[in-house]
């Protein structure tokens, strides 16, 4: 953090001019330059981080990766407008990248190798290095639908085949699409999408969502607790409650994919090291032991070269769900992502 306007990149022009006078071996491994800031969503996700990626990193380098939590949006775009650089890489969705992009926000990525000779199509979307995605998937309750419940977001709406409660997450640019999909829209007709079909199909499901939740451990608790029976969830918070033996499943039938991507901070005086790290990240072989362990989905397909079958069933982008599942297309979005929200925001208060 910076202290009475002593920032990182003070201490870069500080540390050049010490480095004039005590040009010594040691003395190297502490300039500014050596060390690489990313911001991390914390818990599982930054320690599979540090362990396939970071770690990684360091020993081919030698640059040092120090975590920084939580992502923040906000946060990079006071640090850019500032020039007081808390972290140097973050990790952007889609629609957030679309926003960093326009506000000015990342590093242009077309003159970089990375785009220049893209390790698979699609490594490069928007001044992002395509790393990981995750998936909201129908998960329920067992004893609730001992027969099955729920199989496609059809018959998610469908409270009189599945009666009980419902939850979602209280997040427009996800919710919308699948309200499409469980209006009959096909998965490739989804985008553009038609606002007004969108809200129509919510008014039908709304009288049964007793909560529209907004943290990952709070849709989790509900679930574990048993205070609803359906829910659209993150699949690996999924995961997570039927590793720790909860009666819960998992349906990934049209399970919605996001992606995220490794961003650098515009104007961070380690651009360098910070386009260094994104090649390296996006390596197969690294991915894939950060995704098993962060349990999020590679974007690199040579990824799943690295992984056991049972490993891949428990990533969204697995070639197994290819024809099941379907992705966010927000450059497609068909409405302002902005007014739409706000539209959302207040149909939940009515």
């Amino acid at each position: 953090m910076a202290e009475r306007g002593f920032t990182r990149r003070s201490a870069l022009v500080l540390g050049g001019g010490i480095m004039a006078g005590l040009a010594t071996p040691n003395f190297r491994r502490v300039r500014a330059a050596e060390v690489l800031h990313v911001n991390t969503w914390g818990g599982v996700w930054e320690r599979a981080a540090i362990k396939n990626l970071f770690e990684p990193f360091t020993r081919e380098t030698g640059i040092e990766i120090r975590p920084v939590s939580p992502v923040s949006f906000a946060k990079l775009a006071q640090q850019v407008r500032s020039g007081a650089y808390e972290f140097d890489v973050t990790t952007l969705g889609a629609g957030e990248i679309i926003r960093a992009n326009q506000a000015n926000l990342v590093e242009k990525l077309d003159n970089t190798d990375l785009a220049k000779s893209p390790p698979f199509p699609g490594a490069v979307f928007q001044n992002g290095a395509s790393s990981h995605a995750f998936a909201t998937v129908i998960a329920y309750q067992k004893a609730k639908y001992p027969n099955g419940g729920p199989q496609n977001w059809a018959d998610f709406w469908d409270l009189q085949r599945f009666p009980g409660s419902r939850c979602m997450q209280r997040y427009a640019s996800r919710i919308l699409p699948i309200a499409l999909a469980a209006d009959g829209v096909p998965a490739d007709k989804l985008y553009p999408m038609d606002i007004n079909r969108a809200f129509r199909s919510l008014d039908k499901i709304k009288p049964a969502v007793r909560v529209w939740w907004t943290q990952g451990q709070q849709s989790q608790q509900l679930l574990r607790d048993g205070e609803i029976d359906c829910i659209a969830l993150w699949h690996a918070r999924t995961l997570e409650l039927i590793d720790q033996g909860q009666p819960v499943e998992i349906v990934w039938n049209q399970a919605e994919i996001e992606r995220a991507y490794w961003v650098v901070a515009r104007g961070t005086p380690n651009k360098d090291n910070a386009l260094r790290f994104l090649e390296a990240a996006l390596r197969p072989e690294r991915l894939a032991g950060f995704c098993r362990d962060s349990l999020n989905g590679p974007l690199n397909p040579a990824a799943f070269n690295h992984l056991s079958p049972a490993e891949a069933a428990r990533m969204p982008t697995a070639p197994a769900y290819k024809d099941k599942v379907f992705e966010q297309d927000i450059l497609n979005f068909g409405g302002d992502v902005n007014a739409v929200t706000q539209r959302f925001e207040r149909w939940i208060g009515t």
